[in-house]
């Protein structure tokens, strides 16, 4: 019996070592942005999924994305101050016509004002948003900014102007998505009053996100079917279980 007890207790100490072993390898690839796990971590089949597209997506079929219970879809507008995107006007029609809740988004820039930003922004989407979702505007690294990254004090005046001219003209306040990075030296204690949008691609959010938040990026490499002739991958969100969607529509 103490022979067959210690084979026992040892074959249990070598698995308990090597299940170990796996974890601490899983984890520190995931870390270091090698591999995916959020999958394992989302119950995609009993949640609200939507997707954030832009004319890297090239041709989408509305119809075909909302058949694969995608519930909502971010569609993006603009860029900067000057920049439009090709495909806007395009998928912002469809997605109305398909009966797809949709909002638009701004890639913000560090590189010109807020104010003109703004003013891109609301003469490319329109006026007439409701029944939409609220606008929302991206705030992240880009080019060489992660290296030289700007000041927080520029940052947070110009975004701010930008958010105040957003919700003067629609009378909502704009979705802040962004990085959990960027979220910590820009956005935290400076922007507590809008409902964020947090991108973490190779870890679950809740391994470095504690804040409150409303939607949930946890993968850019989707994959579905109705869009063609671009971009292979497409982005993946899922609504915090805890929040509703309507609380992001426009009434």
């Amino acid at each position: 019996m103490r022979k067959g007890f210690k084979i026992i207790l040892i074959t249990l100490i070598i698995l308990v070592i090597v299940l170990i072993a796996i974890y601490l390898t899983i984890f520190s690839l995931a870390k270091q942005k090698k591999i995916f796990i959020n999958k394992w971590f989302v119950d995609e089949k009993n949640s609200t999924i939507g997707v954030d597209v832009s004319s890297y997506q090239a041709n989408i079929n509305m119809n075909k994305l909302k058949k694969q219970d995608i519930k909502f879809i971010y569609i993006k507008a603009t860029e900067g101050s000057k920049t439009q995107d090709d495909r806007f006007a395009e998928n912002w029609e469809n997605a109305k016509n398909a009966e797809l809740l949709s909002g638009a988004y701004h890639f913000f820039s560090y590189d010109s004002e807020g104010k003109t930003q703004a003013e891109n922004f609301i003469k490319t989407v329109g006026k007439d948003i409701k029944g939409r979702l609220i606008p929302a505007v991206d705030v992240e690294y880009y080019g060489d900014k992660e290296q030289n990254p700007p000041s927080k004090e520029v940052v947070v005046r110009e975004l701010k102007v930008f958010l105040e001219m957003v919700e003067k003209e629609y009378g909502i306040k704009p979705l802040i998505y962004t990085r959990t990075e960027i979220y910590n030296k820009y956005i935290k204690g400076e922007f507590d009053e809008y409902k964020k949008w947090i991108s973490s691609f190779y870890t679950p959010l809740s391994w470095n996100y504690k804040d409150d938040w409303y939607i949930w990026q946890y993968l850019n490499k989707g994959e579905l079917e109705g869009y063609t002739g671009g971009e292979k991958y497409i982005d993946l969100n899922i609504l915090n279980k805890e929040k509703n969607l309507e609380d992001l529509i426009i009434k």
